[in-house]
């Protein structure tokens, strides 16, 4: 999800106008709320300072609206945090270990990661049962979804 995305959806989440939270970055009352839409629809980036600015706004961690590093650990974990957000992954305990689930509340969504997640599924239990070697499992991961059945 883009910077512009997250700040939408966060803007949305605190109930902002995209005028308030122009305003409550110091724009300009005629600018405000055209500068925020801009950030949204991607037409223009925040700075640093309105992107640290905005997450004291939203009380959240810059790293919440900037677009994940997944070669970071705090990076992967707020990657995770949007899949929660757009896909309804969840985080769970089962039998004392730690797990990701799908919400089967969020109807399509669910059913279209369901899908995709048991593909991958059957695939890791193949190359776990001796049924493919780890050279396939990486040619069907790294060709997903072309090599998808």
């Amino acid at each position: 999800m883009a910077i512009g995305e997250r700040i939408h959806h966060f803007r949305l989440l605190r109930g902002f106008t995209q005028k308030y939270l122009g305003q409550q970055l110091g724009f300009s009352d005629s600018q405000a709320d055209v500068r925020i839409a801009q950030y949204e629809k991607g037409a223009r980036s925040p700075k640093e300072k309105y992107l640290n600015a905005l997450a004291d706004i939203f009380e959240v961690s810059p790293h919440a609206l900037a677009v994940p590093d997944i070669d970071s650990y705090v990076g992967l974990m707020h990657t995770l945090f949007t899949l929660e957000d757009l896909y309804g992954l969840h985080i769970d305990e089962i039998d004392g270990e730690l797990c990701l689930r799908l919400d089967k509340s969020k109807g399509t969504t669910y059913l279209s990661m369901f899908d995709m997640f048991h593909a991958w599924q059957e695939q890791a239990e193949k190359l776990k049962s001796g049924e493919i070697t780890q050279e396939e499992y990486d040619q069907w991961r790294y060709n997903y979804p072309k090599n998808a059945k």
